[in-house]
């Protein structure tokens, strides 16, 4: 899998208020959470940002609560990947189980600023800054399985095609 995009950065501990607001938990359908994605960190967010930008956050992105919307909000949005430093593992765990990849880089946060565009190669296992001629930045790859949760959209929707075979 690659992606490329251009990037909104945010900073540490971005909780899962702040990538949907509790005041937004009364909706269900994924558009409707969208349109508020990322309000409270920055209220124009949805305005400029473009389907398949990328979110770059910093430490324990996703912490607070355990919520699913966080991640269905960012899919929904049309946000194509998440790279931070590290994630709250209960976001972790959601963001696969709704399909939405996230990549873990402790150096990709000091080396870009809003609008920097990267590359994400999932299978190598590599980020590159476009335009900065320095080596491409390392970061795990996902394990068979994982890729198979994303490739299918998500668990329910990876249980889902095991069941019709």
């Amino acid at each position: 899998m690659k992606i490329s995009g251009r990037i909104w950065k945010f900073g540490d501990n971005i909780d899962t208020d702040a990538i949907i607001p509790a005041r937004y938990l009364n909706i269900w359908e994924p558009q409707g959470l969208a349109a508020h994605c990322m309000e409270d960190a920055d209220p124009g967010f949805m305005k400029k940002m473009r389907p398949g930008d990328i979110l770059v956050g910093g430490e324990n992105f996703g912490c607070g609560s355990s919520r699913e919307h966080a991640p269905i909000a960012i899919k929904a949005a049309g946000i194509a990947c998440v790279v931070a430093k590290n994630f709250a593992r209960i976001f972790y765990r959601n963001a696969f189980n709704m399909g939405l990849p996230i990549f873990e880089s402790p150096e990709l946060w000091g080396r870009v600023e809003n609008g920097a565009e990267i590359e994400v190669d999932a299978d190598a296992g590599l980020i590159r800054i476009v335009g900065v001629a320095a080596d491409p930045l390392k970061i795990p790859p996902f394990p068979p399985f994982m890729q198979q949760l994303i490739a299918a959209g998500g668990l329910m929707n990876h249980i889902a095609k095991g069941r019709a075979k």
